[in-house]
């Protein structure tokens, strides 16, 4: 997993086939030395919300979808129709689905909370094992 800034902001998630070696958890920005300081919070159960300065790149409705997104508590999940309808565009499950695509920043806007209509794990950037591992985490089911 690698991290990308970009003005001392969040800029970009990278899971292992997305990108070569980005992200160092010794580089020189202070934002990326926090980010992976509360990654390792998050991992060993000691942090369920990040605060850390994102720059989301995107359109107006994708960061409404992702702002949406970050309503989802730890341990919780939601549904495409309901970050749809939460966002006052109730038709828009795929447009939901589309924009959560487009999240380029995984785990810290939780897209992994995100699941189908009938609780089904559909598509994440990082693989469905991997969105199931963290929901499982979340749950403190996962050892």
């Amino acid at each position: 997993m690698g991290i990308a800034e970009d003005d001392g902001q969040i800029a970009h998630v990278f899971f292992e086939k997305d990108s070569p070696s980005v992200g160092d958890e010794d580089g020189e920005a202070p934002v990326l030395q926090e980010a992976f300081q509360q990654l390792n919070a998050y991992f060993q159960g000691r942090l369920k919300t990040f605060s850390l300065p994102l720059c989301l790149k995107g359109t107006v409705f994708q960061h409404k979808v992702w702002q949406a997104t970050l309503q989802c508590p730890y341990g919780r999940t939601t549904t495409y129709k309901d970050l749809a309808v939460y966002i006052n565009n109730p038709k828009a499950s795929r447009a939901v689905g589309l924009a959560l695509n487009k999240n380029p920043l995984p785990i810290f806007i939780p897209c992994h909370r995100v699941l189908g209509r009938y609780g089904d794990l559909t598509g994440y950037r990082g693989g469905l094992a991997l969105k199931e591992t963290l929901l499982q985490w979340e749950r403190g089911k996962y050892s």
